[in-house]
């Protein structure tokens, strides 16, 4: 059976999948000193963190703004706004996408075999 890249041949791999996306905003939180709305800023704007390192390095280049600060920039002029709504931790996002893998993979899927 051929598979996509896309497509996840187990049902923990869902969860795997999810989890390292997370791991690494988790790590780029840790490394950049980010708070939680700075990550779900990020986020929300599409920011890859593995490409923070290029966007921080503000103190050999000193016309680039510091990466909080460069985020809340994008995110002002993206979105018009201060900040999100509500801000939610990255601790509580994970939780979420766990329990919602969680429950995917118990309710039983529906035939479209004709």
């Amino acid at each position: 059976m051929a598979l996509s890249k896309r497509r996840l041949v187990a049902k923990g791999d869902v969860v795997k999948q999810s989890r390292a996306r997370l791991d690494a905003w988790a790590e780029a939180q840790k490394r950049f000193r980010l708070s939680d709305l700075h990550i779900q800023m990020a986020r929300e704007l599409g920011l890859n963190p593995k490409k923070f390192g290029g966007l921080a390095n503000h103190r050999q280049e000193p016309w680039k703004l510091p990466l909080p600060e460069f985020i809340a920039e994008c995110y002002r002029k993206r979105f018009h706004r201060e900040r999100p709504v509500k801000v939610v931790p990255l601790a509580e996002v994970a939780k979420r996408q766990q329990q919602s893998a969680h429950d995917k993979a118990r309710q039983p899927r529906e035939s479209t075999d004709t």
